[in-house]
């Protein structure tokens, strides 16, 4: 071999070397993890597993497409909702009336978040009234489903804005086609929405008899006045001089506040304009 041919066949030898040792730290240089490396090989025998991480498929978890169902049916429920605070009682009446199936994906979107709530206002109501005589005549403002007319033997004038049932009436609540003075008791569960509230708290005096019952159960945070609710005293002042008499009051529930109103026999004991505070709207924020 000549001296030339012995020089290029060391050069031939080294670069093969250093390829080979190149190979070799590649082969042994720790691989980054992929999400695939992270998942478990047999993740359908791992139940705990399968629990805990967020995209594990299952029955009980919703698709993609039930996903976003879901998202634009809670977006719609924060629009309608927000429309029932901050407008009339007679504009969200006519509202609905144009567009009936929109109360029922109003309706919808409240049972969700009622079932979030560990104790409903309405069985509460329900459980008053059952300790009652069922001969006392009811009316419903904010019916919704008309569940209390369904639990209760007493006769029950539901009302909402929108009959979604034979017996459901559907008006403006702050005016009803119920007689005066033809009911014992009047209810309102989570119902006093609208910038003219006390409109259906006058209407509930007209047609409560004296002495006839006003129950109001409302979300806590609109009587917090720390966090800019009203001050539940001065609603209170403010329907006693509508012409009723507290007779109790429940801030036992974190969720939400009852009040128990009797009505005078005498009526209104002032003529002048009573100072109704504002309560603020109960606004859902976008999860």
């Amino acid at each position: 071999m000549t001296k030339g041919a012995a020089k290029m066949n060391g050069k031939e030898n080294y670069r093969r070397g250093k390829r080979r040792r190149s190979s070799q730290k590649q082969e042994d240089a720790p691989k980054e993890k992929t999400v695939k490396d992270l998942l478990p090989s047999s993740p359908s025998k791992n139940p705990k597993w399968r629990k805990k991480c967020k995209y594990a498929a299952g029955p009980n978890r919703p698709s993609l497409l039930e996903k976003l169902r879901l998202r634009l049916s809670g977006g719609h429920f924060r629009m309608l909702n927000e429309k029932l605070y901050t407008c009339s009682g007679n504009e969200a009446f006519h509202f609905f009336k144009k567009e009936p199936e929109l109360f029922d994906v109003y309706h919808a979107g409240y049972q969700e978040q009622m079932s979030r709530w560990p104790e409903q206002p309405i069985n509460i109501i329900i459980k008053w009234l059952k300790s009652r005589s069922s001969s006392m005549v009811v009316a419903d403002f904010g019916c919704g489903n008309a569940s209390l007319a369904r639990t209760i033997e007493n006769k029950v004038f539901s009302i909402d804005l929108v009959s979604t049932d034979p017996s459901v009436i559907a008006c403006d609540m702050s005016h009803t086609p119920l007689e005066s003075k033809s009911v014992d008791v009047a209810v309102f569960c989570l119902s006093l929405m609208g910038i003219n509230y006390h409109s259906y708290l006058k209407e509930a005096n007209r047609v409560l008899k004296p002495c006839g019952w006003l129950l109001i159960a409302e979300v806590r945070s609109r009587f917090d006045p720390n966090n800019g609710g009203a001050d539940p005293d001065k609603f209170s002042e403010a329907v006693k001089q509508l012409g009723f008499t507290l007779s109790s009051k429940d801030f036992t529930n974190k969720m939400f506040v009852l009040f128990y109103f009797k009505k005078r026999e005498g009526g209104a004991s002032m003529h002048k304009a009573i100072d109704w505070p504002e309560l603020k709207p109960c606004l859902y924020k976008r999860r």
